[in-house]
């Protein structure tokens, strides 16, 4: 095949990648905007090479024609989440979603593959807008926890290197470790709520001190420095408290002298 032809074939799964990069980023902010925790830590995506689509092209005997329909994780994305739970959550989600259209899945964690491998894998469509019109990509997005990753991504290395032909002793010791992963996943579920409600009361800190930060720096813009000032020292005062109910309490009096100041303002103008 012309490499030419390689380029427009791949860019499209490029820029699938690239947009539901964007959009899984976003979901993960928006929770965080709303002080809620989000069952998903981290996206991250990649179209394969080359090299790769030949070579499994070659092992499945797959004609060039038939390239895009029967490769299909050309285009790749990866959910990673903290707890096992949070795979069907994040599974849910991708479901119901307008712009993604689910054509498979496959359960490698409630059936593990014998060499240990573990993850949530869906084979979906998605559209994106090209120069020459809508193209329908498919895309193989991976659900897995952080722990399950960590073992994938060793146990790829090692498939590199010995190019699938991994010796017997690293092969039990690679199953032992998935052993483990599979407590250590185990384990985390049992704090999770724990976790949850540490990681949701840090986030929640975390947009009241920005919101009171915006509003100190506005109310720059609307009154008396030396009295901006004063409100300034509170906060520090409260933050310095770690009292999370203090600094909403604070937050709440600090929106209503600023709305009393935004009112004298317009009235000023007028």
């Amino acid at each position: 095949m012309d490499i030419q032809l390689w380029h427009e074939i791949l860019e499209p799964y490029e820029l699938a990648v690239q947009e539901l990069i964007v959009k899984f980023r976003y979901l993960i902010k928006e929770h965080q905007q709303h002080g809620q925790y989000s069952p998903i830590e981290a996206v991250t995506g990649r179209v394969k090479t080359v090299s790769s689509i030949l070579e499994k092209m070659q092992r499945k005997n797959i004609a060039s024609k038939d390239l895009e329909e029967e490769v299909e994780d050309i285009a790749g994305i990866r959910l990673i989440c903290q707890f096992v739970e949070d795979i069907d959550k994040v599974t849910e989600l991708i479901r119901k979603r307008s712009d993604i259209e689910v054509k498979s899945e496959k359960d490698y964690i409630s059936h593990m593959k014998e060499s240990g491998y573990r993850s949530y894998h869906l084979i979906v469509y998605y559209m994106v807008e090209t120069m020459n019109g809508t193209k329908k990509i498919q895309v193989e997005i991976q659900i897995r926890t952080m722990a399950m990753d960590f073992w994938a991504t060793i146990e790829h290395s090692l498939q590199y290197k010995y190019k699938s032909n991994i010796p017997q002793h690293i092969r039990q010791r690679l199953s032992n470790a998935a052993d483990a992963i599979i407590s250590l996943d185990n384990e985390m579920s049992t704090v999770r709520n724990e976790i949850m409600d540490a990681q949701i009361s840090s986030q929640i800190q975390t947009n009241l001190v920005a919101d009171i930060l915006n509003d100190i720096e506005n109310l720059y813009k609307l009154c008396n420095k030396r009295e901006v000032e004063k409100i300034q020292d509170e906060f520090y005062r409260i933050y310095a408290m770690n009292d999370i109910e203090q600094l909403k309490r604070f937050h709440t009096q600090l929106d209503i002298i600023a709305e009393g100041y935004r009112a004298q303002a317009v009235t000023t103008e007028v």
